[in-house]
């Protein structure tokens, strides 16, 4: 898995919660798991240089300012001036509300690229309860924006150049909206830190955020099993 067996990522780690006291069922469930490997074991993960051009029309654009003023990216001290090609980085991230049947937490995906090249994918289990999607999809979203923080601190400690901000694509329409839209209210308190989290990224110039369909979000495959018809597309496009 952590060799890049995408395709099984979310199933290992759901059935990973239960390795304390498993049962029957889990170990049927981890039987399917090699059965389906033993047909899918030439799978390959392509690491692509080239990069992605994207409609820029999909990226909200607006002014900051009067609401996040101080808002600026982390730079690392005496970092090495920087040598080479940019690279640009993409990311894809949703949530699974409620997905787990007996604690009802939501489960979060994140797959970041570097160009064409998938480098970090996450399947996790969250310790909150969210009572509705757009609060699961905005936690995500904040644990995204401090992965692309901490992966864009340590390009620049190698002396990688960047090109512009970090292109982040979701599927939750009330999300995007709230994370571009500077005169966007958010009335949940609950969710506030995440909120302002994520805004202030967009506002800093760290990230960008648009909307994606869900079929077309490649972070689905790792927060929730598909059937076949559905997980195929999507592992096609990152393996081989």
């Amino acid at each position: 898995m952590e060799l890049g067996c995408l395709d099984i990522f979310i199933d290992v780690s759901l059935l990973s919660s239960y390795m304390c006291q498993p049962r029957v069922g889990h170990l049927e469930q981890v039987l399917h798991i090699f059965a389906y490997l033993k047909h899918h074991k030439n799978s390959n993960m392509v690491f692509n240089p080239n990069y992605t051009t994207w409609d820029s029309e999909a990226f909200v654009q607006q002014n900051w300012t009067e609401f996040y003023k101080d808002a600026k990216e982390q730079l690392p001290p005496n970092a090495p001036k920087p040598r080479g090609h940019p690279v640009q980085i993409n990311g894809f991230v949703d949530a699974d509300h409620a997905g787990n049947r007996i604690t009802r937490r939501l489960h979060t995906g994140i797959l970041l690229y570097l160009n064409c090249a998938p480098i970090i994918w996450f399947s996790k289990a969250q310790s909150t309860i969210e009572l509705l999607t757009f609060g699961s999809e905005f936690i995500a979203m904040r644990i995204c924006i401090e992965m692309v923080e901490a992966l864009q601190y340590k390009l620049r400690t190698f002396g990688i150049p960047i090109d512009g901000p970090a292109n982040i694509f979701g599927d939750n329409k009330s999300v995007i909206t709230n994370a571009t839209i500077p005169t966007s209210t958010l009335k949940k308190k609950h969710n506030s830190i995440a909120y302002h989290r994520v805004r202030e990224a967009v506002a800093a110039g760290i990230v960008q955020i648009a909307k994606v369909h869900t079929s077309d979000n490649l972070a689905d495959l790792l927060t929730k099993p598909l059937p076949a018809n559905l997980l195929k597309p999507l592992i096609q496009k990152i393996l081989w």
